[in-house]
């Protein structure tokens, strides 16, 4: 008999302990592997910070990837390494989802390539579009294509998936059009993937955040980029005196209105304006001035939904563009 009671008992407290982690308030967000670091960091510090009686899931899909569930309304917040895109906001308006777009951070978006290439010392904006430009398959298959004067090393290519928001710029700012690229390179939405292509590659050439880069300093070379005006190294100090261009880029967090309504997302999206701008620096991005998440969370506040971007990314973007301008929903 004794047996039997016990048996019940435990059966009653896994029924008890599986419907309080049920009952758990939960935000759940998607996107971008190069926003992941930061949300992830923020949503540690906020778990922490609540005594875990809150739950916070962050999912790496790819910005593309995260804007589909979090349009399908699977999601509360969408990482995102560029702007929603127009058909994105076409699809918002279908399903009636209203967002709050917050810039979060800036990034230089990192060229980069193996420790053995001694014969890089920068690349210029038309070499990087002759090497990735569609037309490029199947003919820039080696570092002597890129210039006479480099070696005949085979060009490995490693990139970022369609799905990425990267992938999205890159091509956008690079080759002219957004989703253009060759497609015969090792593509991943896993940026670690790509960190460990081009590392035992001694002809790989990769290109991906510059958290990860900061990262895996030790096992890559960066590559200064030209354009325009000389070569010029990412870092904090290039791209917020708008120097590093046309590779550095804001990144954003969009936030679903309705949401809002809960408490926990409500508390969740104070706490990472209060806390991203030191995350920022610990994970290897670029903070926002503090003004600026000031009127991030201005925003919030008063429920100014859109984006200023309509449809496109823009390059070399300031702070001050960030939140300047008409929203269109």
């Amino acid at each position: 008999m004794r047996a039997k009671w016990a048996l019940c008992f435990a059966a009653a407290l896994t029924v008890l302990s599986s419907t309080s982690f049920a009952e758990k308030p939960t935000v759940r967000i998607e996107g971008s592997s190069t926003v992941y670091p930061l949300t992830e960091a923020v949503a540690e510090e906020f778990q922490k910070a609540k005594a875990n009686a809150v739950h916070v899931t962050v999912g790496i899909s790819g910005t593309g990837g995260g804007f589909k569930k979090f349009l399908r309304k699977e999601t509360d917040i969408n990482d995102a390494s560029r702007p929603i895109l127009e058909q994105e906001l076409e699809e918002a308006r279908r399903q009636g989802v209203k967002f709050i777009e917050l810039p979060i951070a800036f990034d230089a978006l990192s060229v980069v390539v193996n420790l053995e290439n001694t014969w890089v010392d920068h690349l210029t904006t038309a070499e990087l579009q002759r090497i990735w430009a569609p037309d490029a398959q199947g003919k820039v298959t080696n570092w002597k294509h890129v210039r006479p004067n480099f070696p005949d090393v085979p060009l490995a290519l490693f990139g970022p998936g369609s799905d990425s928001g990267t992938f999205d710029y890159f091509t956008e700012v690079i080759v002219g059009k957004p989703k253009a690229s060759r497609g015969d390179y090792m593509a991943s939405e896993d940026d670690n993937v790509l960190v460990q292509g081009v590392s035992k590659n001694k002809g790989g050439m990769g290109y991906f955040g510059y958290a990860y880069y900061v990262e895996n300093r030790n096992r890559l070379k960066v590559v200064p980029i030209d354009g325009g005006n000389g070569p010029v190294e990412p870092s904090e100090e290039t791209v917020l005196k708008g120097k590093y261009i046309p590779l550095s880029r804001p990144l954003f967090i969009y936030v679903n209105a309705e949401s809002l309504q809960r408490p926990e997302v409500a508390e969740f999206i104070n706490f990472y304006l209060d806390h991203i701008a030191d995350l920022a620096n610990d994970v290897g991005y670029i903070p926002l001035p503090k003004d600026a998440y000031e009127k991030a969370k201005a925003r919030v506040k008063a429920r100014q939904t859109g984006t200023i971007f309509v449809g496109h990314s823009k390059a070399a973007v300031t702070v001050d563009d960030l939140f300047r301008g008409k929203l269109h929903d």
